[in-house]
C-alpha cells in the first residue's frame, strides 16, 4: 500500500534511500529546489503532476507538504537477529508502548544522530512508521532500522542471550542516568507517555536509571528522555 511523505526534505531522503515512487504532487513554485526528486522520479518513469500553491494546499489541506508531496511503497521493517548478528556492540533503544507519532520521529531523529543501530517497537498499542513520523524525522526514517516484534518482553530475553545489558528509564530508581556504562552491548529502555515501562518489561531490565529532576514537574517528554539516554551512550563511545 503507497504510504505518503511530504515535505522537501523527507521526500529527498526517501530519494537517498532508493525508496520505490509511485506518484509525485509538486507545486510550480517547488520545482526549482526540487530538482533532485524529480530527476529521480523521471529517471524511473514516476508520473509528476505540477499544481500551483492553491491546488497544492486545497488537494493535502492537512499537510504542511512545502510544495511537495509523494507516495512511496510503505516502509519495512527490520530483522532483529541480523542487526544484532551484524554488529559487535549493538545500541538498540526499545520503546515500550509509545503511541505518540510526533515521539517516535523525533526519537528517530536522534537515534540517526547518535548512531544507534535499531529502534524496536511491538506490533500492538504502539505507533507504527507512518508519514507523520516520516516528517517530524526530518528524513531519519529513511537511515535508522526499525523492527517491530510481536513480544516485547520474551524480545528483551532473546537480546540479553546475545550479552546485551537491558537499562529502562524509570522514575523511582536510585540509580542516575550518567552512571550507565554506554561502551557495553547496550538496549535502552522508554516507557510510553505518561506510563512509563509496564511491569513485565520492567522486570526484564537489568538496570533501571532515572534522569534527575528539580523543578515542579515530574517527568520528561518521552522524545526528551530517549535523547539524553542516547547521548549518554552515544558520549562514552565518541
Amino acid at each position: 500500500m503507497p504510504n505518503k511523505i511530504f515535505g522537501r526534505n523527507v521526500v529527498l531522503n526517501a530519494v537517498e534511500a532508493n525508496r520505490k515512487f509511485f506518484e509525485i504532487y509538486v507545486s510550480y513554485q517547488s520545482l526549482q529546489t526540487c530538482e533532485d526528486v524529480l530527476k529521480y522520479a523521471n529517471d524511473r518513469h514516476v508520473k509528476i503532476n505540477i499544481l500551483s500553491r492553491k491546488e497544492m494546499d486545497l488537494k493535502f489541506p492537512n499537510d504542511k507538504h512545502q510544495g511537495i508531496v509523494a507516495f512511496v511503497e510503505d516502509y519495512q521493517y527490520f530483522d532483529l537477529d541480523k542487526i544484532i548478528e551484524n554488529n559487535d556492540s549493538p545500541f538498540l533503544v526499545i520503546l515500550d508502548g509509545l503511541e505518540d507519532p510526533h515521539n517516535l520521529g523525533a526519537i528517530l531523529r536522534t537515534a540517526d544522530a547518535t548512531n544507534v543501530d535499531c529502534v524496536i517497537i511491538p506490533k500492538n498499542r504502539s505507533v507504527g512508521l507512518n508519514s507523520t513520523v516520516a516528517k517530524v524525522s526530518t528524513g531519519a526514517i529513511e537511515h535508522v532500522p526499525v523492527a517491530q516484534v510481536t513480544n516485547l518482553t520474551q524480545t528483551i530475553k532473546k537480546i540479553k542471550e546475545h550479552g546485551i545489558w537491558v537499562v529502562g528509564a524509570d522514575t523511582d530508581s536510585e540509580m542516575k542516568y550518567n552512571e550507565i556504562d554506554g561502551n557495553m552491548r547496550i538496549a535502552l529502555v522508554i516507557g510510553s507517555e505518561g506510563k512509563g515501562i509496564s511491569r513485565l518489561v520492567k522486570e526484564q531490565c537489568d538496570y533501571l536509571v532515572n534522569i534527575p529532576m528539580n523543578g515542579h514537574v515530574n517527568s520528561l517528554n518521552a522524545s526528551v528522555s530517549a535523547a539524553l539516554l542516547m547521548y549518554q551512550v552515544f558520549n562514552d563511545r565518541n
